[in-house]
Formats: structure tokens, sequence, C-alpha cells
């Protein structure tokens, strides 16, 4: 009887809000593709695959390539080289969308207040290719780096080929590329904030500020919640054109991750199997993480993405 009773809610639901779910077609469509069919592929992870065997027919060998990347002599460096950016990219780039969206919401001036979005967006529809490109422009021996250094009678230093200076540019033009694209979800998530709210705290006397930490921020923290959770989800994949195109062989020390591990490794050399075991490693570690940080959420805030 209850299935029977759903089952029409769920019709009635259907033909009341069709345009709806006929929007909502080319995204499932999108997913069922490139995202759920490809899942069947993980199995070659188990297997010697040969593309001329496929999957029905190559050689079922069980873990022994999970065996061969855990006992890689690389495999201590590359994976403490993915959390420590994994952390970073967390820790860092991860907040500054958020502040960005706070800061924007307060500036009055439509004119003004769209030429400092569009000036972040730009940077987004840039490839991680050209990004590279102006760093090592940048950070050149004749670069704007090394000649406001020159102002100061400093000597000029290749910063994109030193160990140390990696992984802060590796932060920093992650926020110069994605942080104001960032703020489109935070901004129409503070756009469906009640005025009224803002209305009763002016008449108590808060300052904008005032207003900012304590109605803006902790209406905006459903919202971060179930974005910080999709991104620890992706934790363990940095972004492999991102980190490949900063990487020299003087920074492969603290700037080779799993998935240029991988490339080189794997795809290069045609080790399919290998590829898709590292891929499958590194999906467990993100469903791991999202299902603890979830559970954490739920009994912190009572929210979660289910």
């Amino acid at each position: 009887m209850n299935t029977a009773s759903s089952s029409k809610g769920l019709v009635h639901n259907v033909r009341r809000h069709w345009p709806l779910y006929v929007m909502a077609i080319p995204g499932i469509v999108f997913f069922i593709i490139f995202k759920f069919i490809p899942m069947g592929g993980s199995i070659i992870a188990f297997q010697e695959y040969s593309v001329f065997k496929g999957m029905l027919e190559s050689t079922w060998v069980g873990f022994k390539h999970f065996e061969i990347l855990f006992k890689s002599p690389d495999f201590y460096r590359i994976f403490t080289n993915t959390l420590i950016l994994g952390f970073l990219k967390i820790a860092i780039v991860f907040p500054v969308p958020i502040a960005l969206a706070l800061f924007l919401n307060e500036v009055r001036l439509a004119l003004l207040k769209k030429t400092i979005q569009t000036a972040l967006y730009i940077p987004h529809f840039l490839s991680w290719v050209i990004i590279a490109g102006i760093a090592f422009d940048v950070f050149s021996l004749s670069g704007m780096f090394n000649t406001i250094r020159d102002w100061f009678g400093m000597e000029p230093i290749l910063l994109m080929q030193q160990e140390e200076s990696f992984r802060w540019i590796y932060v920093l033009t992650g926020i110069w590329r994605d942080a104001g694209w960032g703020t489109i979800v935070y901004l129409a998530a503070i756009s469906s904030i009640d005025a009224q709210v803002y209305e009763a705290a002016v008449i108590d006397g808060a300052s904008r500020f005032k207003q900012m930490l304590h109605i803006t921020l902790p209406l905006l923290i459903p919202t971060i919640l179930v974005l910080f959770l999709l991104d620890l989800g992706n934790f363990m994949e940095l972004g492999f054109d991102h980190v490949y195109n900063l990487l020299t062989p003087m920074t492969y020390s603290v700037g080779d991750i799993i998935d240029t591990y991988v490339f080189r490794t794997g795809i290069q050399e045609a080790r399919y199997s290998f590829a898709t075991a590292v891929g499958l490693f590194q999906a467990i570690i993100g469903f791991i993480l999202v299902l603890i940080f979830n559970r954490i959420s739920k009994k912190v805030s009572g929210g979660g993405l289910w």
C-alpha cells in the first residue's frame, strides 16, 4: 500500500514539475555515460589487461597491481606529496572563495561589484598550460619577481626550480585561477537569505561587519559543509594538469603526486591495469573521507550530503 501511494506521489510530482525533470535529463545522462558506466572498467585493476583480449579474456591477477604500487620505492614519496598538497588545497584554497563572497556581498556599487566579479572569474577560463606559462614567466630571471628583487639589491633566483617554493606556487596559482569562480555558489546562497533578518539586525544596532559575522556566515554553513564534503571526495585528485605543468626535474621530490606518477609509469608505458588500480585506490580514499566527515557533519550541525 505504501509502495503504491509512493508511486502515485512520484507520478503526480513528475506531472506537476515536468519542466524541472526535463532540465535534469542532460545532467543525468552525463553522469550515467561518463561516471557510472566507466565504473565497470575498474575490473581491469585486478587483471593483466590486454587491449587485444579485452576485459572478458584478460588474465585475472588479483591484487598484484596494488602490491606493485605499495611496494614501489616511490610510493611513500608520491603518497606523502599527494597528502600534503591535498591538505594545503583544503586548508588554504577552499576558504578563499568563502571570504571573497562575503566581501563581495558588502560591495554596494553594482558596477564596481560586477567589475570585480568579472576580473575574478576570467582566470578560470584559462587552461593550466597558460597559467603555468604565466607563472614561469613571472618567476623567471627577467620576470616581475626578480625585477622587484633587483630594485632592493637582491640576487635573482629561479623560484620555479626550488623545492621549498613549489607547493606555495601550487596553492597561489590554484587560488588565482579558481577562487573567483568558486564564489558563484556562495553568492547565490547569500542572495537567498531573507532581507528581514538584516533589517532586524540593523534595528538592534549591528554594524555591517557584525551582520556578516553573525548572520551571513552562519547561514552559509550548510552550503559550506556540502561543498567541503564534495571537495573531500576529490582529496586525492589534485588536478593532473595543474601539477604536471608546474613540475620541473628539480621539484619532482616535492611535487610528484599519484596522478603524475601514474601518467609516467602507467599511461605512457601502456600499463592500463596498474593505472586503473591506482585510480581505484584514490577513489577509495576519497570515499572513506566523505563517509567520515559526512557523519561528523551530521552530528555537529545536522547537515551532510545524506
